[in-house]
């Protein structure tokens, strides 16, 4: 299994090539858009954010947007992107899922793209108190009636949706233990051709999802995502 730690500190480029082939179909912004209709008042935060890549969805739909990430190399690449998309409603803070670098009631939209799941996983002893001090730094930086929303993978390579093992509890815990609302969405992959395909799959992924791609001889692969939001009033 490939180092998703030194991916986020020393491949963000490369890990930027691999997200910006997901989601061909745009799914993600009707998703966010169908959740919150119109959020051209709200200020919002993408926790997690590595190279922006939700960053830049919220970007043209709300008043302003903070990316919060841990990596200083993910940042810099979001700065790139969202620069050159022409936003002038960011910033970017370095910051960890239980401390939020934001004030208490100081956003109306939050978002948490794959990342919340490092922290929840089965293999951790203490998943369930790190996901619980995660949820109460949520609730503590949206303002009353604010909107949480985390995406997750839900299936990769998978004609139907197949979470992870090691997730499902965490995926039942935020809809039994904290009222999130949940539904499952194709953000297929459609890379530039079947060599890159190969070579960004198995670079994050690993040999496992290499091979599928291989077997298929296509430049297409099919992704599941999980969508988890609540309204926190």
């Amino acid at each position: 299994m490939p180092d998703h730690d030194s991916i986020y500190q020393f491949e963000a480029e490369r890990y930027e090539r691999l997200v910006s082939r997901e989601d061909v179909e745009g799914n993600l912004l009707k998703t966010i858009r169908k959740i919150v209709p119109d959020a051209s008042a709200m200020n919002a935060a993408d926790i997690g954010a590595g190279t922006g890549r939700v960053t830049a969805l919220l970007a043209p739909l709300v008043r302003s947007v903070t990316a919060i990430d841990s990596s200083a190399a993910m940042l810099e690449r979001a700065s790139l992107k969202l620069s050159a998309g022409g936003y002038a409603n960011w910033q970017t803070k370095a910051g960890s899922h239980d401390c939020l670098p934001l004030e208490t009631d100081a956003i109306d939209l939050l978002t948490a793209g794959w990342t919340i799941c490092y922290c929840t996983s089965s293999t951790i002893e203490d998943w369930r108190e790190q996901l619980d001090r995660i949820m109460t730094e949520i609730r503590r930086v949206l303002k009353p009636g604010g909107t949480a929303i985390i995406f997750e993978n839900f299936g990769t390579g998978s004609s139907v949706p197949n979470p992870p093992d090691f997730l499902t509890g965490y995926f039942a815990a935020l809809e039994m233990d904290y009222d999130f609302h949940h539904e499952a969405i194709r953000t297929d992959y459609r890379f530039e051709s079947f060599e890159e395909a190969l070579a960004l799959t198995g670079f994050f992924f690993g040999d496992w999802l290499a091979d599928i791609v291989s077997s298929s001889g296509s430049r297409d692969l099919p992704e599941w995502t999980g969508v988890w939001w609540r309204r926190f009033d």
